[in-house]
């Protein structure tokens, strides 16, 4: 019979990998945590090509269209903004008040051809729809030249 040592899997892990697991995870936390920006949540986003637009659905439930900010600049559209909720409850016995508060902010690159002076932006029941229409190019058509 033989006789093997165990190892716990923390123990393994180190042995195989030569690193602190522990340490690992600690920094990974630190690279995702910025200092300057607080983010809560980041919103769903659908993106879609019709024949004469190209259409971007973003998910902003409970966030104001005041507190919404579209943009455009070096060819890359920035769709950020801020999302507050206040939930207060007085009851004759307690009283309890819930805040958060969270910034968001996705870019995307337009893709070439694109009429970046007629995006357009509309936000009802929690959607914002931004609408970036395509560039019109004139078909090439062939024409007939009279030799003379």
């Amino acid at each position: 019979m033989l006789i093997s040592r165990y190892l716990n899997p923390v123990e393994s892990y180190r042995r195989k990998r030569g690193v602190d697991f522990f340490n690992d995870f600690l920094s990974s936390l630190d690279e995702n945590v910025s200092s300057d920006s607080l983010v809560d949540f980041k919103p769903a986003v659908n993106t879609r090509e019709g024949k004469d637009a190209y259409h971007i659905d973003v998910d902003l439930p409970g966030v104001k269209k005041e507190d919404i900010d579209v943009s455009v600049e070096n060819n890359m559209l920035t769709i950020s903004g801020k999302r507050e909720a206040k939930s207060e409850v007085k009851e004759e016995d307690y009283y309890r008040l819930e805040s958060s508060y969270g910034k968001f902010e996705r870019s995307f690159t337009l893709p070439e051809k694109v009429d970046t002076e007629n995006i357009r932006a509309a936000c009802e029941d929690g959607v914002l729809e931004v609408v970036i229409p395509k560039l019109q190019i004139e078909q090439k058509s062939s024409k007939k030249i009279a030799i003379k």
